[in-house]
Formats: structure tokens, sequence, C-alpha cells
């Protein structure tokens, strides 16, 4: 009896020792067993390493890279670049502010003692900034500047205009004429500056316009616009109109817009000053 009790517990062990030799076996086939260790020989117990304690074990620790002097010279010029484009940005910034004391001098380079620009400081006025007197777009920055007497600038219309379009010099000014020019394309600040030059040009005692100063004004407005205008300009020359009011003046505006080149679309019953009328009967009859 005791020797069939050593017998199976022998076997026992021999069987369970076979299983862990067959198990190990098998992990190592899997590549499961690189970093398995012996705990305990007496016991045979194993241990097997989690990943990350095999990668400390078998990987040295990694060291920080340290700048090289070529790094700290390409960090110290960025930061250099950064500080000097910062000075720039606010250098510029600071030059185009408006200052109304530089307004104030730039004035009176062409103003004389009364506080007005005349015409002798217009005529420098419009040599420095490059444009004719005649020239449209002295029209447009009377306008802007809100004159009130043709040919003259006071100290105040100066201030509060170019302070309006942020031009405090000769060169700002010049920078802003394209876009004082692009205004006229607009239909409803042309038609805002079409009324100003009629009371802009005439004599401030008269309430209408003498028929030569407002031949020279429709010409400088509608005389690249309007295709009839050299032949309304023939009209105005024969008739015996010597002044223009201000309806007959804003009609012609809507005239030019309106009625075909044909004038197939004027209606003389229509709600038309007599001028145009005129106008319309004239030019048929030379058509005729």
């Amino acid at each position: 009896m005791l020797s069939d009790a050593v017998n199976f517990q022998l076997n026992s062990h021999r069987s369970a020792l076979a299983n862990i030799h067959t198990i190990y076996h098998t992990l190592n086939r899997l590549n499961l067993t690189e970093d398995v260790i012996q705990d305990d020989h007496q016991t045979g117990s194993l241990r097997s390493c989690s990943s990350s304690d095999c990668y400390s074990k078998t990987m040295p620790p990694r060291k920080k890279r340290r700048p090289t002097t070529g790094d700290d010279l390409s960090a110290k010029k960025s930061r250099h670049d950064s500080i000097y484009r910062k000075h720039e940005a606010s250098r510029i910034k600071t030059e185009e502010v408006f200052s109304s004391k530089r307004c104030l001098e730039w004035f009176y380079e062409y103003a004389g003692s009364d506080d007005v620009v005349g015409p002798e400081g217009m005529e420098k006025f419009c040599e420095d900034i490059g444009v004719e007197p005649e020239n449209v777009v002295m029209l447009v920055l009377a306008w802007k500047l809100d004159a009130q007497n043709m040919g003259y600038f006071t100290l105040q219309e100066w201030l509060k205009g170019m302070g309006a379009l942020q031009c405090d010099t000769t060169e700002k000014l010049r920078n802003s004429l394209e876009y004082l020019r692009s205004v006229l394309n607009e239909s409803t600040h042309f038609k805002l500056i079409y009324r100003y030059a009629f009371d802009f040009a005439r004599e401030k005692d008269q309430r209408s316009l003498d028929i030569n100063t407002a031949k020279c004004m429709l010409g400088l407005l509608l005389g690249k616009t309007w295709p009839l205008f050299p032949v309304f300009n023939q009209f105005l020359e024969q008739s015996k109109y010597k002044v223009i009011n201000k309806d007959q003046w804003c009609n012609v505006l809507e005239f030019s817009r309106t009625i075909n080149l044909d004038l197939s679309n004027y209606d003389e019953d229509g709600a038309w000053p007599v001028l145009l009328d005129e106008f319309v009967e004239w030019y048929k009859d030379r058509q005729s």
C-alpha cells in the first residue's frame, strides 16, 4: 500500500513537471519568454517581465540633447528678428497716424496772413501735388473739404477735410489722388458732387450760374461720360441763355443718364425744363 502511494505521488510530480516543461517550450516558440527569470529554484516557479520592465532593462536611459552653438545663434537671431519686426511695425504705424500739428504746418505752406489758401497758394499747392487746377480731382477734393468758394480753402475747411482724408503731408495726398478719382465712379457720390459743383462755382450773391462757367463745369463733369455733351455744348453757345438755374442744372444730369443717344425715349410732355425741350427740338432739326 505504501509503495503504491509513493509511486502515485512521484507520477503526479513527474506529470506536473512535464506540463510545465511543455508550457515553457510553447511560450518560447511564441517569443514570450525572452525575459523569463527563475524566482525560486526550490519551487521551480517562473515570473515574466512586463513590457515596460523589459524595455527599461534592455534600453539605456535617453539623455537630453544639449543645444549646440548653432542652435543658440539661431534662437538669438529669431528673437532679434521678432523684436525688429515689432519695432518696424510700431514705427510705420506711428508715421501713418494723422497729426493735426503737421497738417496745420502744411496748411501754412500755402496760406496767407488771413488764414486762407488763395489763388497764389492754390497754384503752388496744385503744382506740389502734381494736379492741374482745372482737373476734376480738384473739384472732388474741394467737395471733401466742403469748400464754399472756388479757388479758396479756409483753415477750418482744410483741417476738417484733410482730417477726414487722413492726409497731413503732400505725399499722403498724392497717394490719395487715385481714391479721389474713383469716387466719381460711384453713382450716388457723383450726384452729390454734381450738385455741390453748382453752388461751389456760382457767385455767392447770385442764385444762378453764368453760362460760361456752367459750360466749363459741365465739360469737367460730363464731357468724358456723356456722348451728347459736345452737341449740347454747341446748343448752349448758340442759345439765348445767359445763366442756368439749379433746376436746369440738375435736370441736365438726369437727361444724360436716362435719355437715349437718339432721343427716342424723350417725352416732350414730361416734366423737363424748357431748356431741354428746346435742345431736343434743335437737335432733331439738325439731324433732319
